[in-house]
């Protein structure tokens, strides 16, 4: 399992590119700068199912804060959990590093509304309500990695504030927008995303420090500066890494999510099976492995698929839209179109509740399912961060 303290031969290099960053910031003076005359400032960090490494981030960022007056009695970091499950005091250490730890508050995102201000309404009618102690410091930082993310585009950016350290009635009201509008994975200029950087109209995110990385958490590329400018330069170099030409289609498509944490539970690894349902044929086969120790991930997906059957729930999700059960939506455009089978440490009673098959055997899985006929097979090792693009004319 991964932890903030371990080094790696490529830390130092990651390292670099990110004070490369903090020293060319876009659009934006340096965050020491900025810091000048705040009295106190927030950081927004990813939460553990995200690969970003915060715990090479963080000892930069504070740094630059202290250099501008703001000491660590007067920083808080909120991890910015959405609607994901809160995280253990062991697990906040491994997050941020036990020297940051030790020196800075750190807190869990509650989505709760007594624990969010009311700052506004965007256009499309999201109501901007935002961590009170996130909407309460002078300076706000956004952090995160910067990927494609099938509902809204792109993930980085201001989804540190939205969905990050939102309220779950703001989070719903946004996801929601998913209904009627269609993201395309890399490209932020649709309806989902332009509602979050709305936001940006009641609550400014004064610096950004965003990231690309690799499976390792190694960081590939890294910007800083203006929250929307940054951002969309990072969003360029990120694209160029995870958006992959594929000629053709296939028969059957073997992936993975990518271990840990992106398998860490279905709610996660659904992405990697979007992914590859994207260049599987229709009536094709997808085969994944993903140890999903956490199953659900979240207890309103696992309370949808545990009373309804998926035809009730999707009917009754396309009329009201009802946050993590929402998944369901996912997962039944890809079994409308695809065979798919599951190796993994879930229940197999809980994984054919989904209406997924088991494979507790995998290698005898893709040997039945490989070798019945001549097909053409793809391997995805690193599903979550794959985005297939297939030519507009096939």
């Amino acid at each position: 399992m991964y932890r903030a303290d371990e080094e790696s031969a490529d830390d130092s290099l990651s390292r670099q590119r990110v004070l490369n960053a903090l020293r060319s910031p876009i659009d934006t003076p340096a965050l020491s700068v900025l810091a000048q005359g705040k009295r106190s400032a927030a950081v927004m960090i990813s939460d553990g199912t995200r690969l970003c490494p915060s715990h090479l981030l963080l000892p930069l960022l504070l740094d630059e804060l202290n250099r501008g007056g703001i000491p660590d009695t007067s920083i808080d970091i909120v991890i910015a959990l959405g609607m994901h499950r809160k995280h253990t005091r062991e697990e906040m250490k491994r997050l941020v590093g036990d020297d940051v730890f030790s020196r800075i508050r750190v807190h869990n995102h509650s989505a709760d509304a007594e624990d969010c201000i009311h700052l506004g309404t965007t256009t499309a009618g999201t109501p901007v309500e935002i961590n009170r102690t996130v909407a309460k410091a002078d300076l706000r930082v956004v952090t995160g990695n910067i990927e494609p993310h099938a509902l809204v585009g792109v993930a980085g950016g201001v989804k540190a504030l939205i969905p990050g350290v939102a309220s779950q009635r703001c989070i719903e009201h946004n996801h929601s927008l998913s209904l009627r509008h269609q993201a395309v994975p890399g490209q932020p200029d649709n309806p989902i995303h332009r509602d979050l950087e709305e936001a940006l109209q009641f609550i400014s995110a004064d610096f950004l420090l965003n990231v690309v990385v690799d499976h390792n958490r190694q960081v590939l590329e890294a910007v800083a500066g203006h929250a929307v400018a940054a951002h969309r330069t990072g969003v360029g170099l990120a694209s160029a890494r995870f958006l992959v030409p594929v000629s053709q289609t296939y028969d059957v498509t073997i992936v993975s999510p990518g271990g840990y944490p992106k398998d860490t539970q279905l709610y996660q690894s659904i992405k990697a099976l979007r992914n590859a349902s994207s260049m599987t044929k229709a009536g094709g086969t997808i085969i994944m492995a993903a140890e999903c120790p956490e199953i659900f991930g979240n207890g309103m997906f696992q309370y949808w698929t545990e009373t309804m059957d998926r035809e009730r729930a999707v009917a009754k999700l396309k009329q009201s839209f009802q946050l993590g059960a929402h998944k369901l939506l996912h997962l039944d455009d890809i079994l409308s179109k695809h065979r798919v089978y599951l190796h993994s440490s879930i229940p197999s009673a809980v994984i054919e509740l989904l209406g997924i098959l088991p494979a507790e055997q995998l290698q005898k899985c893709v040997n039945e399912v490989v070798h019945s006929r001549a097909q053409h097979v793809a391997i995805m090792p690193f599903g979550s961060m794959t985005f297939p693009q297939l030519p507009s004319v096939q």
